[in-house]
């Protein structure tokens, strides 16, 4: 089983790595912190947050890093809807749940856990804080379990290294207004957590550790750099159903559900920029790398925007055209089962009509985005098909231009201010038409299914 040999991958990373810190433990002694890990890695609605991604995030890495990698994900509450039992057995003295969001235990005498102070320093935390999803909740939590974990089995000078990698894994921060980045603060705080514990680090070696842990963060979000945007996108859509749990039944999610969680991440990727995905702390990494890594981002950004722009207006298309049967119609119903394999099955794609005169695309990133929506991306999901037909049909047959339009359009309905059949109105008659007509003949095909026709 898989599982069994991803245990096994983790047991032997672990070993290696406390080893090869001088560290005396033993296989046995480490085979339970191996279960747990994968345990936690592979929950049910983990898709990319998984066993593969935490050694990905090691591979080349020294001992620390691959420690800090093994734990960085372990805690994500808003993916696995809670925090599993057998992790809370070790933090739950330093927290408490109200009205649905996580706060630090705000008792004083909790100073005295020499893991939990250094935790808090090093992230910049407050006895009673409230955390937060996108600010570090997460990796707090999964640094504090590292911690208390590793007790007793890494001294506390590693035990520091490693929550400070995993601090450096929280993403998507930019320089605030002085320039001040968040790979600064992190050297402050590893400063002043060497002064309190008696580590002893000189600022060169300080300098060091900040630099291993920028190291591990930007392996931590390397897909964003791929040189294929089919596999940049490949990994975006595997990040989508861990927050939208709805679309693992994926012949029975509406259109307006698929449309939300869609919406989400074009949303996301719309405001991100490339400069706060990547980080360079002194000669980490190297000018000519990082500039490397900065134009891919920005170059797999600006094609995953338009991409999932021309997927959010087709969807927004079929969203409308579903409100003239009901409120919940389900994607399946408006385009055909999911082809499984041995068992075509007849969809929407298989009903327009070709497109005989096609809107030349103008540029790379329109080219690029063409052959994506056409070709499909490099794997299949549980919840999509790779190739998206009903957007390349719309957009060879319109254009990027007209849909960019569209789009505009489909953002008022999504909000409400145009009304269902005002947005159809605004799309050109001849391309509703042919999806209307499309989905009739469907509709047909399955009258005569169900009459054993």
């Amino acid at each position: 089983m898989q599982v069994d040999a991803d245990k096994q991958k983790c047991l032997e990373a672990l070993v290696g790595s406390v080893q090869g810190l001088g560290a005396l433990a033993r296989p046995e002694q480490l085979e339970p912190i191996a279960d747990l890990i994968i345990q936690s890695m592979t929950g049910p609605w983990r898709s990319f947050h998984t066993p593969q991604h935490i050694f990905q995030v090691g591979e080349g890495g020294d001992e620390v890093e691959v420690i800090s990698a093994l734990f960085h994900d372990m805690v994500y509450v808003q993916v696995d809807g809670g925090i599993n039992l057998n992790m809370m057995r070790s933090i739950a003295p330093f927290i408490r749940e109200v009205d649905q969001q996580i706060i630090l235990a705000d008792d004083i005498s909790l100073l005295a856990d020499s893991a939990f102070k250094l935790s808090l320093s090093l992230f910049g935390f407050q006895l009673g804080q409230k955390l937060h999803p996108m600010a570090g909740q997460n990796e707090f939590l999964s640094a504090l379990l590292a911690a208390k974990v590793l007790e007793g089995i890494l001294p506390l000078s590693v035990i520091a290294q490693v929550v400070a990698c995993i601090e450096a894994t929280i993403p998507f921060r930019a320089p605030d207004a002085s320039g001040k980045t968040c790979s600064d603060t992190l050297f402050e705080s590893l400063r002043r957590v060497s002064q309190e514990h008696g580590f002893g680090w000189s600022d060169e070696e300080t300098h060091a550790l900040v630099r291993r842990a920028v190291r591990l963060s930007n392996r931590d979000v390397e897909n964003f750099a791929s040189e294929q945007a089919t596999h940049f996108l490949d990994n975006t859509w595997n990040l989508i159903p861990e927050t939208n749990h709805d679309l693992r039944r994926a012949s029975h999610y509406t259109a307006k559900g698929y449309r939300v969680s869609l919406q989400k991440m074009e949303g996301f990727l719309n405001f991100l920029k490339a400069e706060a995905v990547f980080r360079q702390y002194g000669s980490e990494p190297s000018d000519e790398h990082f500039s490397l890594l900065l134009s891919r981002a920005r170059r797999n950004l600006e094609i995953a925007r338009l991409y999932l722009g021309m997927k959010l207006t087709s969807i927004a298309v079929l969203e409308a055209l579903s409100l003239r049967i009901g409120r919940e119609v389900s994607v399946s119903m408006m385009m055909g089962e999911r082809p499984l394999e041995g068992q075509p099955s007849a969809g929407l794609e298989s009903f327009l009509p070709p497109v005989e005169q096609p809107v030349a695309s103008v540029g790379e990133v329109e080219e690029a985005v063409l052959t994506i929506l056409e070709q499909g991306r490099t794997v299949a999901s549980d919840y999509d098909v790779r190739n998206s037909p009903i957007a390349t049909f719309m957009t060879k047959s319109v254009g990027f231009s007209v849909m960019r339009q569209l789009l505009v359009m489909a953002r008022a309905f999504f909000k409400g201010e145009v009304s269902a059949e005002d947005f159809l109105a605004s799309a050109p008659k001849t391309l509703i038409d042919s999806l209307v007509d499309a989905f009739v003949r469907l509709s047909d095909v399955r009258r005569e299914s169900l009459l054993g026709n």
